[in-house]
């Protein structure tokens, strides 16, 4: 399987996202073309990482499939054959489709964020850690970094085009969507962090944080839309090297961001486009941790047909 950097498709191109090119489908539909790109530190990085788009596609349609009967989502098919025999304009193009296309029902996007944090981790411990509060909300004493929330909290974020999404309290969030939309998004995305949390856990991962994106299709239904579960949009762990009160090693883009901070510590780069040329040992490194975390989950290697 070839990377790609850009995808070119016969069908009218609405979006372009760090990860992600997006195709209007008709008037209902749309196709999510994930690529090989890969960004750090907000930064789209230059070269490509074998299989990324492939893993966050094929991880995502995978719990689809499973989320069947809890949630609605957008996804009708993330098989190439069943997406050419709906879309026979894109017959040619297999080779780009295989393993990283997924055909979708088009909705109106929620500018939120659902983000839910089972563990204190990331940008969450650190303004736990200064203020004790997350996102101003406040959390019980004496939590230590990588702890267990108990119960697992709802943080959501306003969507950033550019840039690092912005935390909000759940009262703003009501401010945005209304109280039944957000009572709504908030049931939706706890229902999908648990099943996907007690997976998980059978598979020797933990889902530390994850974040979800809903949206409003022609029918008026709230569903579950974009990526789940995957390297990119949560924080896995391996369970059997946990150990609250301190880091955890993740299954997901660490290589690169480990590399990063050494050229940035040295002064080699100012942390804003362009990147630094990446070894082909952290592209290497980068790739098998995205292959090992889609093992990981599904319990099965990838392959693509």
């Amino acid at each position: 399987m070839t990377t790609m950097l850009a995808s070119d498709l016969p069908l009218p191109r609405i979006g372009r996202g760090k990860v992600r090119d997006i195709y209007a489908v008709g008037e209902h539909r749309v196709l999510l073309l994930t690529t090989d790109r890969i960004s750090a530190f907000d930064v789209v990085m230059t070269e490509t990482i074998p299989m990324k788009g492939a893993v966050l596609t094929q991880i995502s349609a995978w719990w689809f499939d499973r989320l069947e009967g809890v949630v609605p989502h957008h996804m009708i098919s993330a098989d190439a054959d069943i997406i050419i025999g709906e879309v026979p304009v894109l017959k040619a193009h297999r080779a780009s489709l295989a393993g990283r296309a997924m055909l979708c029902r088009r909705t109106t996007v929620f500018p939120i964020e659902c983000v839910i944090r089972g563990y204190l981790s990331g940008s969450a411990w650190k303004e736990y850690a200064a203020q004790g509060t997350l996102a101003g909300e406040r959390l019980t004493p004496g939590l230590v970094e990588s702890a267990k929330l108990e119960p697992s909290v709802f943080s959501p974020a306003t969507k950033a085009e550019t840039g690092h999404d912005e935390n909000i309290t759940v009262a703003r969030m009501r401010e945005i969507v209304g109280d039944e939309v957000a009572d709504t998004l908030e049931r939706m995305a706890r229902a999908v962090y648990s099943l996907g949390e007690n997976t998980s856990r059978g598979q020797g991962i933990i889902i530390a944080d994850t974040k979800f994106e809903f949206g409003r299709d022609r029918d008026g239904r709230i569903i579950l839309i974009d990526e789940v579960m995957t390297p990119d949009s949560s924080r896995f762990w391996a369970a059997d090297a946990y150990k609250p009160g301190q880091p955890q090693p993740s299954f997901d883009k660490q290589p690169l961001r480990d590399y990063l901070d050494v050229e940035r510590r040295a002064g080699r780069w100012n942390g804003e486009a362009p990147p630094p040329p990446l070894p082909a040992s952290v592209v290497d490194a980068t790739s098998k941790r995205y292959l090992e975390a889609y093992r990981r989950v599904t319990g099965a290697e990838l392959k693509i047909a």
